[in-house]
């Protein structure tokens, strides 16, 4: 038997509901994801980038025979989305921590100017009614509610690879959609993993701005401010 259609084939029951092995490992990959992120570790890249790659199998539900039978072109494009970015935050986070000599260590967290919090707000709210039309043109399921964590998590995505603490509050705006549309199409792990992600993205959120006001404070330290003159 191939081991590769064993894995896309290979389903949990639990109270008379079928639910794909492929959709339980991918959405854990992606929490450990979010864990290596807050924590600012570079290898939440690579495992984020695997658990796309299973994820999109999950929302071409009428190409790879899922259980719900549905095409989400949002969230299956999203995937793909992750992995291009995600590319790129590697290789952001990587070079990052080859110039500071901190192993592992990807990014220093930094709030987003007024400019770029206008900018990620634009681009918020033409992003989801562009990709509304796209997604309602051929056929996916709640175009709007796709539309918008499709873009929400462009922004986030690139906003983690370069640092803006802001992004863990477009997480959070993503998860408010996200929940409830997963819930009705019947992907119950996805939206238990948004679930359980909103408290790991509050949590990292607190996290991130705790080194933040350290970082400030240590700058304006009496030690640090003789140093300066």
């Amino acid at each position: 038997m191939n081991p590769f259609l064993t894995l896309l084939d290979a389903k949990l029951h639990i109270a008379g509901s079928e639910i794909l092995w492929r959709e339980i490992i991918g959405n854990g990959f992606g929490l450990a994801s979010a864990v290596g992120g807050m924590r600012r570790r570079v290898w939440a890249w690579p495992i984020g980038i695997a658990g796309n790659a299973l994820l999109f199998t999950v929302f071409v539900g009428g190409v790879f025979n899922t259980p719900q039978h549905l095409n989400m072109a949002g969230q299956a494009g999203r995937q793909l989305m992750f992995i291009a970015v995600s590319v790129y935050g590697w290789w952001q986070w990587q070079r990052h921590a080859n110039e500071t000599g901190l192993e592992h260590r990807g990014v220093e967290p930094r709030w987003a100017s007024a400019r770029e919090r206008w900018l990620l707000v634009a681009a918020m709210l033409a992003g989801t009614a562009g990709f509304a039309q796209l997604f309602d043109l051929i056929g996916s399921y709640g175009p709007w509610a796709e539309a918008w964590i499709f873009t929400g998590s462009i922004l986030a995505t690139y906003g983690m690879a370069r640092g803006l603490a802001e992004f863990w509050l477009i997480w959070i705006a993503v998860d408010i959609v996200g929940i409830p549309l997963l819930l009705k199409a019947g992907y119950y792990p996805s939206a238990t993993l948004y679930l359980v992600y909103a408290g790991f993205v509050l949590w990292g959120f607190v996290v991130w701005v705790r080194n933040l006001r350290a970082t400030e404070s240590a700058a304006h330290s009496p030690v640090a401010v003789a140093a300066e003159h």
